[in-house]
């Protein structure tokens, strides 16, 4: 019926349970009842439950059985947290969702994607030209840094030979390239 090895339950039911394994249990329930018609209480107030009724245990071993059971309050505990760091200031959008350009060099669109591979994940950082429509530069590496940014950036000012004064360059805000 329970599909079960006839052996295993012979063996099971060959091992006494101990004291301190009934002890436990009786405590377990008390602490289940307690927590079963006020299941607002953490397990401080359980445990001043259970000794109330005359139930000796350490706070620490309603900690235990709480935790092992995976009773916990309602409510939970309110967490503190860190302080968020400041961001990196937003800048304006000068391109204002317009991307169309007049000439090349006026305007470059950057970002950087993640590629999974076979020996981890590698980021690729490309520049593209909004007028020619094509990649001017770009830079690969296995960790996503400024430096990654940079890289692409120096490598498509060196492709277009360093005449890209007054060009405006457009990226959707990302850490690596507005620091």
């Amino acid at each position: 019926m329970l599909k079960l090895h006839r052996q295993h339950y012979y063996v099971w039911l060959a091992q006494p349970v101990t004291d301190a394994e009934l002890d436990e249990a009786y405590v377990a329930n008390a602490i289940f009842d307690a927590h079963r018609e006020d299941p607002e209480f953490g397990y401080r107030l359980l445990h001043e439950e259970v000794t109330a009724t005359g139930i000796e245990v350490s706070d620490r071993t309603v900690w235990k059985i709480c935790s092992s059971n995976e009773w916990w309050c309602v409510f939970g505990k309110k967490r503190r947290g860190r302080k968020a760091r400041p961001a990196a200031p937003a800048h304006e959008d000068l391109v204002r969702r317009e991307f169309t350009a007049e000439a090349p060099n006026c305007l470059w669109l950057t970002d950087i994607t993640e590629h999974p591979t076979g020996e981890g994940k590698i980021y690729l950082c490309a520049v593209k030209d909004v007028w020619s429509n094509r990649i001017v530069g770009y830079s690969i590496a296995d960790r996503m840094t400024s430096q990654l940014a940079v890289d692409a950036l120096e490598s498509a000012i060196a492709r277009r030979g360093g005449t890209v004064a007054g060009c405006r360059l457009h990226n959707d805000r990302g850490g690596q390239i507005s620091q």
